[in-house]
């Protein structure tokens, strides 16, 4: 299980986030909503160990770790590919740090890339591509990073609808294939719904974890479904009266 409990960030003086505090199975998949200028991000960075929190702990599989470095990888909105490598080049490139770059892994990078709709642009550079195709070869890349968690910071927001509804189920059978945890943010309630073993709604402003849903149903959920629907009008409601609201 991945357990933060009372994790209380500060940026610049000021409290970003105070006591924030979830828990989520080993293999699950947790989905952070929130409104812009909540903190989600912040939240990310201080597991990563990318910030110092201020208080809290953190436990990954019944032990006290200081962050999660070493055992994430996240990204990020931005795909932050290298803009002289090819997409094959930049999927690779967690196997190249580690110096295990070789015919196996070659192969299940083409595979990946193929599965994310981008079979026949191995060779592309990415100025070359779309901005979807980007976020698509970055998502494959932290998938390929072997991490045992991996943080997603808004992955599909650059995307639209009918690639986001296509990448959603594939997140989801690489996540089962794999056997990540995932802890994921976005704006989209729909979204987070659809995925989620886990929905944590971060509000106010120092971010505090205010609410807790564990959506019901096999996945991917369609969006008409009338559970779906009705916990999409729970959360939006939870949204409207958070006092960060006018951010």
């Amino acid at each position: 299980m991945l357990e933060v409990s009372g994790l209380s960030l500060d940026l610049g003086g000021a409290a970003v986030l105070e006591n924030a505090s979830l828990k989520l199975d080993r293999g699950g998949f947790g989905v952070i909503i929130g409104r812009s200028g909540c903190g989600k991000t912040s939240f990310f960075k201080a597991l990563a160990g990318l910030l110092p929190r201020r208080e809290g702990r953190i436990r990954w599989r019944g032990k006290n770790v200081e962050t999660l470095s070493g055992l994430v990888a996240a990204m990020q909105q931005k795909d932050l590919l290298l803009p002289w490598a090819t997409l094959e080049e930049n999927a690779l490139l967690p196997a190249r740090v580690a110096g295990r770059v070789g015919p196996a892994e070659r192969l299940r990078a083409r595979e990946l890339l193929a599965r994310f709709g981008l079979e026949g642009f191995e060779n592309a550079l990415p100025g070359q591509v779309s901005g979807g195709m980007r976020q698509r070869c970055s998502l494959a890349r932290t998938i390929l990073s072997g991490r045992e968690i991996l943080l997603l910071d808004e992955p599909m927001s650059s995307l639209d609808a009918l690639t986001r509804t296509s990448l959603r189920h594939e997140l989801l059978r690489l996540q089962a294939e794999f056997g990540r945890t995932v802890l994921m943010v976005t704006h989209d309630v729909e979204e987070a719904l659809v995925l989620a073993d886990r929905v944590f709604m971060l509000s106010g402003f120092p971010g505090r974890i205010e609410a807790l849903m564990d959506p019901a149903g096999p996945k991917p959920r369609e969006t008409d479904d009338p559970l779906l629907v009705k916990n999409r009008r729970i959360l939006l409601e939870a949204l409207e009266g958070d006092p960060s609201r006018a951010a």
